[in-house]
């Protein structure tokens, strides 16, 4: 267990890695060129991580095509809003306001799954929304819409885990990563061709590069984590990309959160965690398991 821990924790660090590297790009490419090589250098380096079992040529083969396109539409969506936020304000914003996507899963649980949601879980929601306004402070500091985008980001990767609950088990893994990729190909790069394309340099391509490696990276290490730690143990790592917001945003960026940011960030985490620890003791196991990110 300690090994899938240790590896599930190199997964988010190399996810945040893959933000941090895209928040560098910033200004130098539109939203919709971003996305298009870093999901092309993703798709790539994540060709050579295909699951036993399954071929890449028979991902187009799924049993749920209308859900399965459905989660990649969310995933696409996810994808382009994240680019968009993370080049327009601090990262640990964009993190404070993409993890309440654990506590929206409980309120579409509600609302779609018809679940039975108890005191302690919706105290967690409660507690996660105050944590977030302490980060944002609506009303004492300016928002814009790298916010919206980060939040819309949020309920977009809440409704891909409702979706994911009746697929995981009925789908290949090739088949949900192969058409988020194409789709991913196509949207961005009409986007981009339809806006002010401009064509990378060498260096510029590098870095482009090392956002896909980063993404893929955090693919392969997950799926390695998995064998060798339960969800429910790995699932909690998530938030060490609070920490990695931080870390990178104060290093690269200048990012300095104030004490407010610090308590919000940790009460979002913390809400979080209660939601996974409420989910085990009355379920036996964690519905919240972000083992793929939504998007690349």
């Amino acid at each position: 267990m300690p090994n899938g821990i240790l590896l599930a924790l190199i997964a988010y660090a190399s996810y945040s890695g893959s933000d941090a590297v895209i928040k560098s790009l910033g200004g130098q490419f539109t939203v919709f060129e971003i996305g298009f090589f870093s999901t092309l250098f993703a798709g790539c380096f994540l060709f050579f991580s295909r699951p036993a079992g399954e071929r890449w040529r028979d991902f187009w083969r799924m049993k749920r095509p209308w859900a399965v396109q459905a989660r990649a539409l969310a995933g696409i969506a996810s994808g382009v809003l994240s680019v968009y936020a993370f080049t327009h304000i601090p990262l640990a914003e964009v993190y404070a306001l993409i993890f309440l996507a654990p506590l929206l899963v409980t309120i579409l649980s509600t609302v779609i799954l018809k679940e039975k949601v108890g005191p302690w879980r919706w105290l967690a929601v409660v507690a996660g929304f105050a944590g977030v306004m302490l980060v944002v402070r609506p009303g004492f500091r300016e928002l814009n819409l790298g916010h919206l985008a980060a939040f819309v980001n949020a309920f977009l990767a809440a409704a891909s885990v409702i979706l994911l609950r009746s697929l995981a088990q009925q789908e290949k893994r090739t088949s949900m990563l192969g058409v988020l990729v194409g789709y991913g190909l196509l949207f961005n790069g009409a986007g981009a061709a339809a806006s002010s394309f401009t064509l990378p340099n060498a260096v510029q391509l590098v870095w482009l590069a090392m956002a896909g490696a980063f993404t893929a990276g955090g693919q392969l290490m997950q799926l390695l984590a998995a064998k060798y730690a339960p969800a429910n143990r790995i699932a909690p790592t998530h938030y060490s990309q609070i920490v990695w917001a931080v870390i990178l945003g104060a290093l690269f960026f200048q990012e300095y959160p104030d004490w407010l940011s610090l308590v919000g960030l940790a009460v979002v985490g913390a809400s979080g965690l209660l939601t996974m620890v409420r989910e085990e003791v009355r379920l036996g196991t964690v519905r919240w398991n972000p083992f793929s990110r939504t998007r690349l």
